[in-house]
């Protein structure tokens, strides 16, 4: 699954989608289910004040709900296909070559969500720092970020092809 810089749209795999999909019927269906019951038991052992087990199931009731709310956004604000992708240009669905300033160092990776899963190397968001910075630059152009640190780093962009993993 790959983002596009619109933080509205999501591309998503065909795979993907069937992937996310499943999930969140599982967890509106079968998950809702298990976790009352859960809750029923939980409640049935007494004083809910010291009840540790009826609070871990409260707890993973939302989390629960809250994967569901992610999991309708994400499908509902998505598209099944490709993102527009071009060759020496950094975006979403594409994999990544940089250079940092700083030290040298190479680092590959694909652009993409964080739902990404499976892929053989690094995903960084579109999103991140890094990610949002390089975005729409071309090959052979730098870029300088944000850290969390406060300091900032720059990176030369080497390399932005399609993802042949997708």
């Amino acid at each position: 699954m790959t983002e596009t810089r619109d933080d509205s749209l999501t591309w998503l795999t065909q795979e993907a989608y069937d992937r996310l999909k499943s999930e969140l019927d599982h967890l509106s269906g079968q998950g809702r289910l298990d976790i009352a019951e859960k809750i029923e038991f939980a409640r049935e052992e007494g004083d809910l004040k010291e009840n540790g087990g009826y609070h871990a199931a409260k707890e993973e009731q939302g989390k629960i709900e809250a994967r569901i709310n992610q999991l309708q956004h994400i499908l509902i604000n998505s598209r099944v296909g490709d993102p527009p992708r071009t060759e020496g240009v950094v975006g979403p669905g594409m994999t990544v070559t940089v250079r940092f300033e700083s030290d040298g160092d190479e680092v590959t990776f694909l652009l993409a969500s964080r739902e990404e899963s499976g892929a053989p190397i690094d995903v960084y968001s579109p999103r991140s720092p890094l990610g949002h910075a390089i975005s729409g630059k071309k090959v052979g152009e730098r870029a300088t970020y944000h850290l969390p640190n406060g300091r900032s780093a720059t990176v030369e962009i080497l390399d932005a092809v399609p993802y042949a993993g997708m």
